[in-house]
């Protein structure tokens, strides 16, 4: 495992080099989000020695079994929060992540402003859009998007760096990735988490500043059943 994922994260990053600078990017412009949901804190390790700093996490209590050692062990990590948040997690996740990709409704955005007062961390947020109105998925209908930004951003007052989604599986990413980029624009947000293994050089094209890759760095995943 060690070899590979150092490997695998070596041709990651390349790849998106050559996707930022084919798409007239500045180099420099695109975080990797290096994803490590349901792999254990040894699998985790090669990658940190690699100098990957930036890790995404989709359960609260995942995170706070695994990296409070790892901050000790490596120091400048900055790790986000991907996967959907219950407001009666908010104080463990406002403890927790440094960046929370999925606001979604005005329940948690309350909560967690309300632990960021609490705790005094002021964590950048990102606002989850539905772009697929799935009904299985988290995130706000693209409609509703606008008034929710300005409720987040104005009312409640979090510090809101941009949008995040996840295209359907079943449908080309490009035209949900452009739908974000549209929705982000007219908001004044420069921020797009988008992206993930299968699609991530395609979000580089649509103006992604966080693509979340996991699969492609740490292999397959085994999910528990």
């Amino acid at each position: 495992m060690t070899e590979a994922s150092q490997e695998n994260l070596h041709r990651v990053q390349s790849e998106l080099q050559a996707a930022t600078a084919e798409h007239g990017r500045a180099a420099g412009s695109v975080t990797l989000v290096a994803v490590s949901k349901t792999f254990p804190a040894e699998d985790i390790r090669p990658v940190l020695e690699t100098g990957q700093r930036v890790f995404g996490e989709n359960r609260v209590q995942e995170a706070m079994s695994k990296w409070p050692e790892l901050r000790e062990a490596f120091g400048g990590i900055e790790l986000h929060l991907i996967g959907p948040l219950q407001s009666n997690k908010a104080k463990e996740a406002v403890a927790t992540f440094d960046v929370i990709h999925t606001v979604d409704r005005e329940k948690i955005a309350r909560a967690l402003k309300d632990e960021m007062v609490r705790q005094d961390r002021n964590l950048p947020c990102f606002i989850q859009v539905n772009t697929g109105e799935e009904p299985q998925k988290a995130g706000i209908p693209p409609r509703e998007a606008d008034a929710f930004i300005r409720l987040c951003r104005d009312e409640i007052g979090l510090t809101i760096a941009g949008l995040m989604c996840i295209p359907p599986v079943e449908d080309a990413p490009g035209p949900h990735f452009a739908l974000l980029q549209k929705i982000a624009a007219r908001n004044g947000l420069e921020g797009l988490s988008m992206g993930m293994s299968s699609d991530y050089e395609t979000a580089i094209g649509f103006g992604a500043t966080h693509v979340r890759v996991g699969s492609a760095i740490f292999g397959h995943r085994d999910y528990p059943a």
